[in-house]
């Protein structure tokens, strides 16, 4: 009698083979799974069950037909395990084969459109040069009304230029800062900010104890001089009779002398603090400008109690304006009291010409740099101090072998370039340039000595060529 537990001896091959059939579909869902995953797709559970229950019933049909002796495009392998030719699909029923090749197909079209795009910006390269060397057409009438010089580029002599950066100032010599060298409440104040003041003008008035007190000294000693006097005329009279003593006479005379260095001297105090004797109130303390000048700063108002040393104006002439430079330690050579240097605004359109009157000595100990000065002359008052410059010095001269004149240069699409004239009117052409002193510009490459081109008023191409650039595009 056999046992229950053993395998009947004639079902074991069929067995073998459902179970080969199992793992090879298996094998083949889960690569499927997995490039759903790679494809950024959330597994469904379900879906996976129910494709491992169409594999199972998958898997029963074919050992069926292979036990029925209908697996022809079957075969087995040495270990056995059996490989079927039919193509397997995916949860969703597409071809895994077909999505490989999709994928392919994907990556192809990607590089060459990649190779598309490379192509276009290398042939965009030379139409983009060609637009720039594009001819602007000209009439020998045209370049004659329109202004334009014709020049040849040629050997010249080219001074090299140092750009150092510097500020307006005042002129510490032309500026005062006003204060009352009295103690004193203010009762009127005559001038604003801003405002034009003459030598002498009142520009405010104090009542001070401190002037009213010398002001009655200086009327004391007044006083007392004049008695002296009188009493030294009578003691000389009475001497010269013979009726008084020449002692009372000569000590006369010393109370007179000594009454006058009185009064000298309180004269002399109420002037050095600016005031006057002055016959109105004795406490009356005026404040006048020094010279002329701008109002530049005032710290004063009616009624505010100020100290003798407190700066309540600041007046300037700003006739004159110092420019003020920083010179490293490299460029501290060329820079020379007495040099001749270029000041240039940096927010405006304006330019003068001054020489170096102060060069210091010492580098500061944080900007590692020395203060040089140009007295500036500013009668339009067009340099206001605060006011960023640039100060252009004079390196040297050198001779270039091509140079142009500097309004000859335009820049066309971020390139220095010039005009060349061609027959039938101009032709852009890009350079490089080299030193610069504002009138000549030396060209490095790009033009060859002799070539004729568009000097003064060469905007004018460039005008014409931006208008035909602008109707091509339409």
């Amino acid at each position: 009698m056999k046992s229950s537990n053993n395998v009947p001896t004639g079902s074991s091959p069929k067995q073998w083979v459902v179970i080969a059939v199992i793992v090879v579909l298996a094998a083949v869902a889960g690569v499927a799974i997995m490039r759903s995953g790679k494809s950024g797709q959330d597994v469904d559970p379900a879906k996976v069950a129910k494709a491992q229950r169409d594999s199972h019933a998958h898997d029963e049909h074919d050992a069926d037909a292979k036990t029925a002796g209908k697996d022809g495009g079957d075969h087995k392998d040495a270990d056995g395990h059996v490989e079927s030719s039919a193509e397997h699909e995916d949860e969703h029923g597409h071809d895994v084969k077909s999505k490989a090749a999709k994928s392919e197909a994907e990556k192809s079209a990607a590089v060459a459109d990649n190779s598309s795009t490379a192509g276009e910006k290398q042939a965009a390269a030379p139409r983009k040069e060609a637009e720039h060397n594009e001819k602007v057409e000209f009439s020998k009438e045209q370049i004659a009304t329109s202004g334009i010089e014709i020049e040849t580029a040629g050997p010249a002599e080219v001074a090299g230029s140092v750009q150092l950066p510097g500020e307006i100032r005042f002129n510490e010599d032309r500026t005062a800062h006003v204060v009352p060298r009295v103690a004193g409440v203010v009762e009127s104040v005559s001038v604003n900010l801003g405002q034009q003041v003459r030598k002498g003008q009142v520009l405010a008035v104090l009542a001070s104890v401190g002037v009213s007190e010398q002001r009655s000294e200086l009327l004391a000693a007044q006083k007392r001089l004049a008695l002296a006097k009188v009493t030294a005329d009578r003691e000389r009279r009475l001497f010269e009779d013979k009726i008084s003593a020449q002692q009372d006479f000569l000590q006369a005379e010393q109370a007179q002398r000594e009454a006058e260095i009185a009064v000298s001297n309180a004269s002399q105090k109420l002037q050095a603090i600016g005031a006057t004797g002055g016959s109105g109130t004795l406490a009356r303390y005026e404040l006048r400008a020094p010279f002329d000048g701008m109002v530049v700063e005032k710290h004063l108002s009616l009624g505010e109690s100020v100290r003798e040393d407190a700066q309540v104006f600041t007046i300037s002439d700003l006739s004159s304006v110092w420019a003020q430079i920083n010179v490293n330690a490299a460029n501290l050579n060329l820079v020379r009291v007495g040099e001749v240097t270029t000041i240039r605004a940096s927010g405006f359109e304006q330019s003068a010409t001054g020489k170096i009157s102060y060069v210091g000595s010492l580098l500061g100990e944080q900007t590692r740099t020395a203060v040089a000065r140009v007295t500036l002359p500013n009668p339009n008052l067009a340099w206001r101090p605060g006011l960023f410059v640039t100060v252009e010095l004079v390196s040297g001269k050198s001779n270039a072998p091509v140079t142009v004149s500097a309004e000859a240069i335009q820049t066309i699409e971020e390139r220095p370039s010039v005009f060349v004239q061609v027959n039938g009117g101009f032709e852009a052409r890009a350079v490089r340039i080299g030193r610069s002193d504002g009138k000549r510009v030396e060209i490095v490459s790009g033009l060859e000595a002799g070539t004729t081109l568009a000097g003064k008023n060469s905007y004018v191409v460039k005008a014409q060529k931006g208008k035909g650039s602008a109707g091509h595009e339409h």
